[in-house]
């Protein structure tokens, strides 16, 4: 028999369904979810925007002339795209980062709104006087009243939210993580008033003892725990291969009249830049993805800052250059500068630069120098030693194929033999190599003559990947020359 017909036949697509003779409209696979607070902390911003602009005009020129009516339609459309992309409405505890996130916002506005102005031949048209009043009356007056919001939730949440009991089912690291974030989240009403076990096995008593929160028992007791805590919101936090039980627990509960949100767990999962997004109303768990595709913008800043600082270390480092070159020359027979193919980024091969420290000889099988080893000159030594050899890769900066800080390129041959040995190593190549990274300033530097040694450069590697930020290159650059004298740099 045809199971098309079956009731427990559920569409997994947005699909049109048809009755009483009309079409229904295509409805989305899930709903985002609406924010009264949200909403308020938009039209405040541009609240702010608006009035202080109609202010400094009024106060200047005793008019708000139709040539800052314009102005003010268009920043106020610049601040509803600009503020989400700096993150200003997603919700934090510490107080500083909104405060950053808000300023930087604020300055990107001014800016577009700067280059909109000469690209449109009109800046000569307004006054400069009311543009840098405005600028730093809205950049002064936005902290503060930051700080009221939060303090004007806090109290509201305190005075006439009622507090909703919440119940964790889970025992994993994930759920007591989750557990304690929400319950202390002043920006939520959530009182979680216990944990559950949500899996078919007994816990642990070692794993009783790290909750925050008390043990109320079993998953098939559910319902008693329920009415027992009264409680009105229920948070799943179970692995997606639980995905089938997290199913019959939803349906379990539909008529226990509470809120039912599932956390997906992904941390037993071999995962690199996970993140989750929509499309068309349907969501998206990225597994593995490159940083370059999840943080668009912070890595053109990123690929725009290395060229600038690789530009500027050229020029300063210039007569260091010039006299390795000279030693280089004179050292022994062959070119200043050693060139040879590695991976780049997604795994292209590229051409990198070294002074050259070894004298010539036959490299069809590529060896790593070790300790005593015959190849490598007395100035290479020294080249080698102080990093200097790594200079002439700042070229590389320049063409675009390497990066200031990432994970090391290695030889072709290197890679041959480690990519069937060591897990994940070859995803090093999700973002541009860098002439320094996190293993090397993390004491991975020089010869990897065992497995082991390699596996914790790859470990480095993969938490640079996966925790890459500006500011974390920028610690990664201060750090290198502290990381410089090695003892096993040969």
């Amino acid at each position: 028999m045809s199971q098309l017909g079956s009731a427990n036949v559920l569409p997994t697509t947005p699909t049109t369904y048809i009755y009483s003779g009309q079409r229904a409209p295509v409805r989305r696979l899930l709903r985002k979810h609406e924010s009264l607070l949200l909403l308020c902390q938009v039209a405040l911003n541009c609240a702010v925007v608006a009035t202080v602009l109609v202010l400094c005009a009024l106060f200047k020129l005793q008019e708000f002339s139709s040539l800052y009516r314009l102005l003010l339609v268009i920043a106020i459309f610049v601040v509803l795209v600009v503020y989400p992309v700096f993150g200003v409405y997603k919700q934090t505890d510490r107080f500083y980062k909104m405060a950053l996130r808000i300023s930087l916002a604020w300055f990107s506005t001014i800016s577009i709104l700067i280059v909109l102005a000469f690209l449109t031949k009109t800046s000569e048209s307004y006054s400069r006087e009311i543009i840098i009043v405005w600028f730093l009356a809205v950049a002064t007056i936005q902290i503060p009243l930051l700080r009221l919001n939060y303090l004007a939730v806090a109290y509201y949440r305190k005075k006439y939210t009622k507090p909703i009991n919440s119940l964790v089912i889970g025992m994993g690291r994930t759920a007591r993580f989750f557990s304690s974030k929400i319950h202390n989240n002043h920006w939520l009403p959530d009182k979680v008033v216990g944990m559950v076990n949500g899996y078919d096995v007994e816990v642990p008593e070692s794993i009783t003892k790290q909750l925050t929160f008390p043990f109320l028992g079993e998953v098939q007791d559910i319902n008693a725990i329920i009415q027992q805590h009264k409680v009105k919101r229920i948070y799943i936090s179970l692995p997606l291969k639980h995905a089938a039980k997290v199913e019959k627990l939803n349906e379990k509960l539909l008529d226990s009249q509470v809120d039912v949100i599932w956390i997906l767990d992904v941390s037993d999962w071999n995962l690199m830049n996970h993140s989750i997004r929509e499309i068309a109303g349907m969501p998206l768990l990225s597994l593995n993805e490159s940083p370059v595709n999840v943080s668009r913008i912070q890595i053109r800043v990123k690929h725009l800052l290395d060229k600038i600082i690789a530009l500027i270390m050229l020029v300063a480092l210039s007569p260091i250059l010039l006299a390795a070159s000279i030693a280089v020359k004179y050292s022994s027979k062959g070119p200043v500068l050693f060139k040879q193919k590695r991976h780049g980024f997604n795994g292209e091969e590229i051409l990198i630069y070294k002074f050259r420290s070894m004298r010539m000889h036959d490299d069809t099988q590529v060896i790593q120098a070790t300790k005593g080893d015959d190849r490598v000159t007395k100035v290479g030594a020294f080249l080698r030693k102080s990093s200097i050899d790594e200079l002439p890769q700042l070229i590389n900066v320049l063409q675009g194929s390497m990066s200031l800080v990432g994970p090391r390129p290695h030889a072709l041959a290197h890679n041959a033999f480690y990519s069937d040995k060591i897990s994940k190593y070859m995803a090093r190549h999700r973002i541009k190599p860098g002439i320094t990274g996190l293993a090397q300033i993390s004491g991975c530097r020089g010869e990897t003559e065992t497995i082991d040694k390699m596996e914790e450069r790859v470990k480095y590697d993969m938490e640079y990947i996966n925790n890459w930020s500006l500011a974390a290159d920028f610690k990664i650059l201060i750090k290198t020359p502290l990381s410089l004298v090695s003892k096993e740099i040969y």
